[in-house]
């Protein structure tokens, strides 16, 4: 039988995990559940997952686990020699681009990620103006990764046909 999965987390790769962390922590509220640490590429059971998903010769990185206040993980990578992209937003091609978080001020947050390095990328936009006070706003993190912003739930924006 089919059913419905809960999210467990997400993982982002960051080019400072220190900053991410606090970032994360100062700027969205999530909280510590495994502080930054190193994983090397070695026989313990992580570094043979690791080797695993990354393949031979990845050496080491450090990783921070957090958590959202509905549970959700959110997992930080700091790769040794990691690369910012001259554009993190290419959205024509596959893959997650974006995270999405709900806080009912919205522009409170804004105004908090771009204080804190990240940026505003498009207006604050009404999903029903004058109908429902749903909003909604893409941002992007200090790290280049894109977070969307919503007022309300995921369920009440796009319940009974939003379009």
């Amino acid at each position: 039988m089919t059913y419905p999965r809960n999210f467990s987390h997400i993982g982002l790769s960051v080019p400072n995990l220190d900053e991410a962390v606090r970032f994360y922590q100062e700027v969205m509220g999530w909280y510590i559940i495994m502080e930054p640490s190193d994983v090397l590429e070695d026989d313990s059971a992580i570094g043979v997952m690791c080797t695993d998903v990354f393949g031979a010769g990845w050496n080491k990185f450090r990783i921070a686990h957090m958590a959202t206040g509905d549970r959700i993980g959110i997992e930080l990578f700091e790769f040794p020699n990691n690369e910012q992209p001259e554009n993190n937003f290419e959205f024509w091609k596959t893959g997650i681009f974006h995270y999405a978080i709900q806080d009912p001020d919205v522009e409170g947050l804004v105004k908090k990620i771009v204080a804190h390095g990240g940026k505003q990328r498009m207006p604050i936009r009404e999903y029903y103006p004058g109908d429902k006070p749903y909003r909604m706003v893409y941002c992007e993190d200090p790290f280049g990764n894109l977070v969307e912003i919503y007022s309300h739930s995921y369920e009440l924006t796009y319940s009974e046909g939003a379009y």
